[in-house]
């Protein structure tokens, strides 16, 4: 694992791009606040720009370095048995491109050991979207990612690729600033 994470932080640091597995399903990865990197990622999966993308952190305080945090977020984060995503206003520090059309962020805070010691090693969020192209179903696990997305990107972890057991994204939820809370997925 380890020499994983050296391998793909070196190609995220040098604008790159990567095929990793996360605590949901495997995802296409750059770093965050690079904003070439994030259209490499729209080209790899012939993705429209106006549809943002969500964005990992490795522990619940570093989501206010990149949205406003409303206090009832904090209790759902650390209280979350399955892995939440959480759409924020007012997003800040990311590439602009990763921002939706009303300033908010969907942010996930990860609890899978590479992409955590990953996120701490670039000390940057890392883009997750799903390993698949626009408009296509996400696949469950390594072996159904077709072999254009993974000649697409710059690197493919070697975990977990002979897994078969079926992954699913992760629950999203929006909540405003005022606190109101909808169910997205």
């Amino acid at each position: 694992m380890i020499e994983d994470v050296k391998k793909c932080a070196a190609i995220l640091r040098n604008g790159g791009t990567i095929l990793y597995p996360t605590d949901t399903i495997w995802g296409i990865g750059c770093d965050a606040s690079n904003e070439e990197a994030v259209q490499k990622i729209f080209a790899i999966k012939n993705r429209p720009s106006s549809k943002s993308m969500i964005i990992l952190v490795a522990e619940p305080d570093q989501v206010s370095f990149y949205a406003s945090v409303p206090e009832v977020t904090r209790d759902l984060v650390e209280h979350s048995e399955k892995p939440l995503t959480i759409i924020y206003p007012k997003a800040k520090g990311i590439a602009r491109s990763l921002i939706a059309e009303d300033g908010s962020i969907a942010i996930r805070v990860v609890k899978d050991e590479f992409c955590r010691m990953l996120i701490n090693t670039i000390r940057k969020p890392l883009v997750s979207t799903s390993a698949n192209l626009s408009g296509e179903p996400a696949p469950e696990y390594f072996d159904a990612i077709s072999d254009e997305i993974k000649s697409s990107v710059d690197y493919v972890v070697n975990l977990r690729q002979h897994e078969t057991r079926p992954a699913a994204p992760s629950r999203i939820m929006k909540i405003d600033m005022d606190g109101t809370i909808k169910i997205i997925r």
